[in-house]
């Protein structure tokens, strides 16, 4: 069963609908849509939820923290580090520390985040808060691109609303930022907010030691959040009682491509990639490949991706990771290789351009990929691409061109098939046919765009 969002724009996976439930097979974060069909707004949040349990003393505070190690919490946004350890080591740090919320969701097939703020805007702000409160910070802040100007509106209504019942200890400041593709990276949130370029910073020192205002600071997905403010409530067994031991709770996933009702979903950690698939709808056509985690991400070809669990420990053998939850299903019928072109020159364009590997190789990368894709590739071309390849990851000043080198590494091996039909063939028919991968048409930001 799938429930559409009325403007069509996503469809949310359907769990037990029943008012109240929150159950290890039922929704969770978007367990109040099922409840209501619509957003929830405070009365209604804190009719469902009660307040937010915030923390009175240092030993409430630890207890919390506790709790969200014990839950077995991984990050939402991409790295999957543990959520509970990233608590302590602010905490533990020196000087009054930070809160940072990242709603940025720079990838361009994500849907997510924006629709978890559309959605629960108040669960994303009490795990804000409740952060706040246990890792000892005076201020949070929310961040999210400047392009959805309508939600940063809402997001400020809902924090005015909180703030005038006394719901939060101190409000949650919301900010716009210039959105390109690694201003959502934590150090880029870091030097906005400090008021420098939306641009990745070299580490260390890493934002947990010294950041915003060089004070310790915790930069938390806004979906990881709204599990903390229900793992503060529940606990961590009921947090555990979806999923796998291994891969605790549920988590937001955005299906899209060749599927019978692609949109945002919840699903459980750990379920088999093809059932993943299959809350929307499966496949309506045949596939060639999978992608997972975005354009930082993976493919996987079809036969290896439907069996393997959507969990870090098991994507890793392979590869591949969750990353934030996107997955894209690649239809038999695509040019696979032009897709991955696409998106090597949408990456390269959307560098911060403050090293060599982002200012000379992956452009280069890029190039090699549209000739392979579009015209007339050679042997030499290809020797020459996998070399460039090689070589962009690990050394750039922040990850952007590791997350491009993965993706054009598993594209050559995955569609290894494809590069030896355009070696020896040219370019397929299907390469010129309308994309199935959501490439923005983006020009490379003027210097002034960064801030």
């Amino acid at each position: 069963m799938t429930e559409a969002m009325t403007d069509g724009r996503t469809a949310l996976a359907a769990g037990d609908g029943r008012a109240g439930m929150l159950g290890p097979h039922g929704s969770r974060l978007l367990h109040g849509w099922y409840a209501t069909g619509g957003p929830a707004g405070l009365d209604e949040h804190l009719g469902r939820y009660g307040p937010p349990p915030f923390p009175r003393t240092a030993d409430a505070a630890d207890r919390l923290i506790r709790a969200v190690e014990d839950a077995g919490l991984t990050g939402r946004g991409g790295a999957a580090f543990p959520t509970g350890r990233k608590l302590r080591a602010v905490a533990a740090g020196r000087g009054t520390a930070v809160v940072v919320a990242n709603g940025m969701e720079s990838e361009p097939a994500s849907r997510k985040d924006e629709t978890l703020l559309d959605l629960a805007p108040h669960l994303v702000l009490d795990g804000a808060a409740l952060a706040a409160a246990a890792v000892g910070a005076d201020v949070a802040h929310l961040c999210l691109p400047h392009t959805r100007q309508d939600q940063a509106d809402a997001l400020r209504e809902a924090v005015g609303e909180r703030q005038r019942v006394g719901t939060d200890p101190f409000p949650v400041q919301v900010h716009e930022l210039p959105h390109h593709y690694v201003s959502s990276e934590e150090t880029s949130l870091v030097r906005w907010l400090n008021g420098g370029d939306a641009r990745p910073l070299a580490t260390p020192p890493r934002p947990f030691e010294k950041g915003v205002g060089r004070r310790p600071t915790l930069i938390d997905n806004v979906e990881t959040l709204a599990h903390l403010a229900l793992i503060a409530r529940y606990g961590p067994g009921w947090f555990r009682g979806a999923g796998r031991a291994d891969a605790a709770g549920t988590t937001l996933v955005t299906l899209s491509g060749a599927l019978r009702t692609p949109g945002v979903y919840e699903v459980p950690m750990g379920r088999p990639l093809g059932e993943v698939l299959d809350v929307a709808g499966g496949a309506a056509e045949p596939l060639a490949a999978v992608l997972l985690g975005g354009f930082f991400g993976s493919w996987l070809p079809v036969g290896q991706a439907l069996h393997v669990p959507f969990a870090k420990q098991d994507l890793a053998s392979l590869g591949a990771g969750p990353g934030a939850g996107v997955i894209v299903a690649l239809p038999a019928r695509a040019c696979c290789l032009a897709e991955a072109a696409r998106v090597l020159g949408y990456l390269a364009a959307q560098s911060a351009r403050q090293c060599g590997p982002c200012r000379l190789g992956l452009p280069a990368v890029a190039a090699d990929f549209a000739d392979l894709a579009w015209g007339d590739p050679t042997p030499e071309l290809m020797r020459r691409l996998e070399g460039r390849t090689g070589l962009l990851a690990g050394r750039g000043a922040c990850r952007h061109p590791d997350g491009a080198s993965r993706f054009a590494a598993t594209a050559l091996r995955v569609f290894a098939d494809d590069v030896r039909h355009h070696l020896s063939a040219g370019p397929c028919a299907a390469a010129g046919h309308e994309p199935v991968l959501p490439v923005p048409d983006t020009p490379v930001p003027a210097d002034r765009e960064w801030r």
